[in-house]
């Protein structure tokens, strides 16, 4: 028998200063056998630092939401799509190979590929210039030290806030904050 996803709910409160975006979002969560809950809250935070793209993007005719991520390789881990369907972005958690990235930069307007664990840095080297001539992604690399404490903040049942102010973002909860720089590898 397969075990089933997970559910997890998080109620976000999203102050996004660097865009004057300040909203709450109730997200529904459905975490795979398989993921870990590091891997799930850093799907969590690429979707608060990307939510201003509702409005920005989407002039708040859009939909953001988190796909089915490992259940289905061919579904990007969460995307904003706009009223006519149009994939204008497509997020990626973790360290994938070149070809289901190459696959997403033909179906959305950008890609955001955010690696986060201790192995990135070496994931990175043997896959950087496979992807440097991928106009429409950009990598981004989440400290492991703050992803393993963003990971501490999972619980079934979220209420968590997420500011975003100069290029960082601190997620804050009952269980305590967690301040994430985030690095630019492209």
């Amino acid at each position: 028998m397969a075990l089933k996803s997970t559910i997890y709910k998080a109620n976000l409160s999203i102050a996004d200063i660097d865009h004057s975006y300040y909203e709450d979002h109730q997200l529904t969560l459905a975490r795979h056998p398989s993921e870990t809950d590091e891997r799930m809250m850093i799907r969590l935070l690429a979707l608060a630092i990307n939510a201003y793209k509702l409005q920005a993007v989407c002039k708040g005719d859009g939909k953001l939401a988190f796909g089915a991520g490992l259940s289905d390789p061919d579904d990007p881990d969460v995307s904003l799509r706009d009223f006519t369907g149009q994939t204008r972005m497509w997020v990626e958690v973790g360290q994938p190979e070149d070809k289901p990235i190459m696959k997403a930069c033909q179906k959305a307007d950008e890609v955001l590929l955010y690696c986060f664990n201790h192995a990135a840095e070496v994931w990175w080297k043997g896959i950087e210039t496979k992807l440097t001539r991928l106009d429409k992604l950009q990598v981004w690399r989440v400290p492991t030290e703050g992803s393993q404490e963003l990971a501490k903040l999972a619980e079934r049942s979220m209420q968590l806030q997420a500011t975003v102010q100069e290029g960082s973002v601190t997620f804050s909860s009952d269980r305590g904050s967690v301040h994430i720089e985030l690095v630019r590898w492209k």
